[in-house]
């Protein structure tokens, strides 16, 4: 029997882009977490020009907070903080960093292991999504607008 997960983050789009949706879920296994998430409603790919920065793929973090705030505005979601970084490692080894999402058709689905912390550690952190990709080296990051915004919370164990 597949064993329920153990925190998840329901994602909801920013005024930059309001269609997006999707779940991001973090199920402990013997020494880390696996992660997955599946997100709808990305916009095109888009290059950059000298006005607009590029739309894709999609800078994927945990930030510190577990509230995301306004949805509103040029600066959507500030309230979920800086980057999650619990160890004090340079931009591109934070724990909460995470591989870019390439959106098919405005579709991304990812699944990964990471060994840098366990679902309990995320709870009253928050998921989110930039509108650009991330060089892992830029500081502050890099990955442009906050475009998602979902808060990590504990999934609560099934009835037995």
């Amino acid at each position: 029997m597949l064993k329920a997960y153990d925190a998840v983050a329901h994602l909801s789009g920013s005024s930059l882009a309001p269609d997006v949706r999707g779940t991001v879920k973090f199920l402990k296994i013997n020494d880390g977490t696996w992660v997955e998430a599946e997100v709808f409603g990305l916009p095109d790919f888009a290059e950059a020009t000298d006005s607009s920065a590029q739309v894709g793929p999609f800078a994927f973090h945990i930030h510190d907070m577990d509230t995301c705030g306004s949805t509103s505005g040029d600066t959507p979601f500030m309230a979920a903080g800086g980057h999650w970084n619990p160890d004090g490692e340079p931009h591109g080894n934070h724990a909460g960093d995470f591989p870019v999402l390439f959106s098919n058709c405005g579709t991304a689905k990812m699944l990964f292991f990471t060994n840098r912390f366990y679902p309990e550690d995320v709870v009253g952190c928050s998921v989110v999504i930039h509108q650009s990709p991330d060089d892992y080296k830029t500081q502050p990051a890099s990955g442009g607008k906050r475009i998602a915004c979902g808060a990590i919370q504990k999934v609560a164990p099934p009835l037995t």
